[in-house]
Order: structure tokens, then C-alpha cells, then sequence
């Protein structure tokens, strides 16, 4: 990879690459795969192809039937995604015994890029123009699972996994849905053979439950006010549920996946001298990463919006 003009910082770099928030799922839902360049290639494979069958029958002298594998070859790019930091360098020779004021700020650094990273997945994972027709559904009224007495989130889950090809492994779904489905009574006495009046299902019971992998429940939040306005927290993650399959081991090439992360080299962070911060100067600190989400399949998943009200 070429050099940084920026002065890229090991330390640093190690605190950005080894923090992880435990409350975002982004890496979970769209998994990182590493790409060699910036602009890379990635194959868009036909579903239909792996279903239709060929005529395998071989006679005495003849050669086996040939099949054609096609796949369209789509060219994109990662992008660059960074926050910088000012630190006074009064701060840093004034910092208590410990305490690593570039360290600290390269940990906040990260943490935004990685919330507005989980706002970008949300939004694409949970935009309905991303699915098919015969691959979404709006839920309304009786049918959300905030109404308890009239909905059926067994049957419409399972059904929603069974219309997939390719059956979907696992769960991502905002915490407000997935409070509602886990005091669910129909969950309730599903998992726990009682009347379901009363009590809450575990997440690995739950998935368990649809033979999921994984479930996955959005839980961050964000401030939409403007700067110097009064926070408006809002949930990153609506009230919605998307069935999705994933494959680990997908890459750019190989594998059927839902979606994936593209990313280029690791992310990085750095310190340069500024002196243009306070009256002795300072150290800018940089945290960024280069990469791009990618829907690649969204024939393997189903969408279910609006489940509760």
C-alpha cells in the first residue's frame, strides 16, 4: 500500500483497529472482506443457473454435456471514511499519570465512524427498495407484532424463511421490534410450552426457535439535533426485521451472500504536529478506514417492515 502523507501512528492504529463496540452489529450483518486495491471487481452470479437441471446422462462413446456458468462482473470502489481530532499540547503535558489523551481521542474517534458506519448499514439493510417484489412486506394493524392478541410472528417468520431460495441463517432486527417479539405470547409459549400469558424468550431461544445462526438486534442510538441544539436521541436501527442469508466465507468472487463489506487495507490512525491549535500548538489526531457496504444478493433475504407499531 502506498505511504500516508499523514503520519500514520502504530500505537494508534492498534487502539483503532483492536476497538470494537459490542452494541453495533455492522460487522455481523456485512461482513468485512478484504479487496487489494480501492476500485475492485466483484461477480454478481445468476440464481437461476444453480437450480436448473442439466441433462447429466453420458452416452457409451459421447462426451458429458457442457454447462455455462455466467456472472456479471460489477466494478465499484471503497471509500474513505475519517474523523480528525485538535489536542492542545497543553493537554498532553498536563495529562495525569496513565492517561494517553492521543490514545483516548483515537478511541472516540473510532467509535463515531463506527456509529455512522452502523447508520449506513441500517439505512441500506432496512431500505425496502433494496428487495425484490416477491421478497418484502409491509406489516399494518393486526398483523404487528405490537398487537399481541391478533398477530402471529411464528407463522409470518417461518413463512418470510421459506420463501427464500437460499434459507435465510439470520436475524437482524432494531431493538424496539425485538422487544415486542420477545414477550410475544405465541414466542412465549412456543418456547416455553406455557400459556404465553406472561414471561420472555431469550435471543438464542428465539433463534434456535427458526433455526437461525445468528440473531442479531440493532441497539444503538444517535443525536439528530444540530450542534448547540437540545439532543434528539433516535434509534440507528427502525422498527423492522430482515431475514437475510449469510455466508462467512463469501468473497468478492466466490460464495452466495447477502452482503458484505468491501475493504480496502485496515483502518488506520495518526498524530500530526499543528501549530495552529492554541497558543503552543497541539497534535491532530486521525482515525479513518476505507470501505464500501454492497447488497450483492438481495434474493437472499426477506424483509419484513413495520412489524410493531
Amino acid at each position: 500500500m502506498p505511504k500516508a502523507n499523514f503520519p500514520i501512528t502504530p500505537e494508534l492504529t492498534a487502539i483503532a483497529i483492536g476497538y470494537s463496540n459490542e452494541k453495533m452489529i455492522a460487522d455481523q450483518v456485512l461482513p468485512r472482506v478484504p479487496v487489494g486495491k480501492q476500485e475492485f471487481k466483484y461477480m454478481k452470479h445468476t440464481m437461476a443457473e444453480g437450480f436448473t437441471l442439466p441433462d447429466t446422462k453420458v452416452g457409451r462413446k459421447s462426451s458429458p454435456n457442457k454447462v455455462d456458468f455466467s456472472a456479471t462482473e460489477t466494478t465499484d470502489s471503497t471509500e474513505d471514511h475519517g474523523l480528525e481530532d485538535d489536542i492542545p499540547m497543553t493537554d498532553i503535558a498536563n495529562a495525569p499519570e496513565g492517561y494517553d489523551p492521543k490514545g483516548k481521542s483515537t478511541v472516540q474517534l473510532t467509535n463515531l465512524i463506527e456509529l455512522r458506519r452502523e447508520k449506513r448499514i441500517a439505512d441500506l439493510v432496512f431500505d425496502a427498495n433494496q428487495y425484490g417484489a416477491a421478497y418484502k412486506e409491509t406489516l399494518a394493524g393486526n398483523d404487528q407484532w405490537s398487537d399481541a392478541a391478533n398477530s402471529d410472528p411464528v407463522a409470518k417468520i417461518m413463512d418470510s424463511l421459506d420463501v427464500v431460495i437460499m434459507r435465510p441463517n439470520v436475524m437482524t432486527i432494531g431493538r424496539a421490534a425485538f422487544t415486542m417479539l420477545a414477550r410475544h405470547p405465541k414466542i412465549v409459549k412456543a418456547i416455553h410450552g406455557n400459556s404465553g400469558d406472561s414471561g420472555i424468550a431469550r435471543r438464542q431461544d428465539i433463534a434456535e426457535l427458526f433455526e437461525l445462526d445468528e440473531l442479531l438486534v440493532g441497539e444503538g442510538w444517535l443525536n439528530t439535533a444540530k450542534k448547540g441544539q437540545a439532543p434528539n436521541m433516535v434509534r440507528v436501527w427502525g422498527k423492522h426485521c430482515a431475514l437475510i442469508h449469510r455466508d462467512m466465507n463469501a468473497d468478492t468472487n466466490f460464495g452466495a451472500t447477502f452482503g458484505y463489506t468491501a475493504q480496502f487495507g485496515t483502518r488506520i490512525a495518526g498524530a500530526n504536529p499543528n501549530p495552529d491549535i492554541g497558543l503552543r500548538g497541539g497534535e491532530t489526531v486521525r482515525v479513518g478506514e476505507s470501505v464500501k457496504e454492497l447488497i450483492t444478493a438481495n434474493d437472499l433475504a426477506f424483509f419484513l417492515q413495520n412489524v410493531v407499531a
